[in-house]
């Protein structure tokens, strides 16, 4: 066995390749639990969106009461829908991106104990880093996103209670 191919084994054999590369792969965890509950965001988002459908079918056919406050309110919230599922969209795209550089990092990692020297040890430095930063810009876009939920739901707590006030005008 030529003496390349013995420090190759030995290399590979060793526990600090898997070491190395268990930051990554939390990381990598940590990723797809956001892309999964982001996910789960998103189609709340397009559930919500059905029952707004729903609800101007209703006023367009007349079955709903108050059909102008009821068209600006949802034309309000609508806007509020298009803009989280945008949030949304950009905040899934920069979670596969850290994905992405994630395990690239950890892959590099892997390539430069086995085949690098410490001249080349900068490369999975520098993806896991790009990764931390589109992890950042995804978890920003997630925060924005949180706040147009919370303005949707007190809008829509204070249409209800608008309703409300006009059926008791109603019936007084």
């Amino acid at each position: 066995m030529a003496v390349h191919e013995k420090e190759l084994l030995e290399a590979l054999a060793s526990s600090q390749v898997l070491t190395s590369m268990i930051t990554p792969a939390v990381l990598i965890s940590a990723c797809g639990t956001l892309i999964f509950s982001t996910s789960a965001r998103l189609g709340r988002i397009f559930d919500r969106v059905n029952v707004m459908k729903g609800e101007v079918e209703a006023i367009i056919t007349g079955i709903i009461s108050h059909p102008e406050e009821r068209l600006k309110h949802l034309r309000v919230q609508i806007g509020l829908q298009r803009r989280r599922a945008m949030l949304i969209h950009k905040a899934m795209a920069a979670l596969y991106t850290a994905t992405l550089f994630f395990v690239a990092s950890s892959l590099a990692i892997a390539v430069n104990v086995a085949y690098g020297s410490t001249g080349h040890a900068w490369i999975p430095t520098v993806l896991a880093l790009s990764g931390g930063l589109f992890l950042f810009a995804a978890s920003a876009a997630l925060l924005y996103e949180s706040r147009f939920n919370l303005r949707f739901v007190h809008r829509s707590i204070d249409f209800i209670e608008f309703l409300e006030k006009k059926a008791e005008e109603q019936n007084k």
